[in-house]
């Protein structure tokens, strides 16, 4: 397996820009380690400890120890398929889902809304707009409990 093959190329994004919506989740400083294919970030806190930030699922949390532990974890094949969702990006390719620059696969249905992690539920959006709609998403249903049903109108 070729890692790069699961990870967007983030040289040249402005991150803090990309990801402002998320501030409340993530701490006040981090580092933009990897990206995925669905814009789940990998960050490293200032501890050196990596985490994951699941748009999808509106979550942030400690994955690895350290960038070393981190590798070490990736080798397991399920953390990198967690991780990396490389099941499903795999299904994407096969699909012809093919991503342009700047452009993420997406959700139609966002997890974070009962969702499922499957090919019919993948699109393609831009970077810009996948961030910006999940965290969104994100900041209106997070103090809701788990399951409570939502009414989505659409403008």
């Amino acid at each position: 397996m070729d890692v790069s093959d699961y990870l967007i190329d983030q040289s040249g994004k402005n991150w803090e820009a990309l990801l402002i919506g998320w501030r409340d989740l993530l701490p006040s400083s981090f580092t933009v380690w990897f990206v995925n294919r669905f814009g789940d970030v990998i960050a490293v806190v200032d501890d050196g400890s990596v985490h994951l930030l699941d748009v999808g699922a509106g979550t942030f949390d400690r994955i690895a120890s350290d960038r070393e532990h981190f590798i070490e974890q990736i080798d397991n094949s399920e953390s990198a398929h967690n991780w990396l969702a490389i099941p499903l990006v795999d299904q994407c390719v096969s699909a012809g889902l093919i991503l342009g620059a700047d452009r993420f696969y997406c959700y139609k249905i966002p997890p974070l809304l009962g969702g499922q992690y499957a090919i019919e539920n993948v699109a393609t959006i831009s970077l810009e707009e996948h961030y910006s709609f999940l965290s969104d998403v994100w900041r209106q249903t997070r103090d809701l409990p788990e399951r409570t049903p939502i009414r989505v109108i659409v403008r």
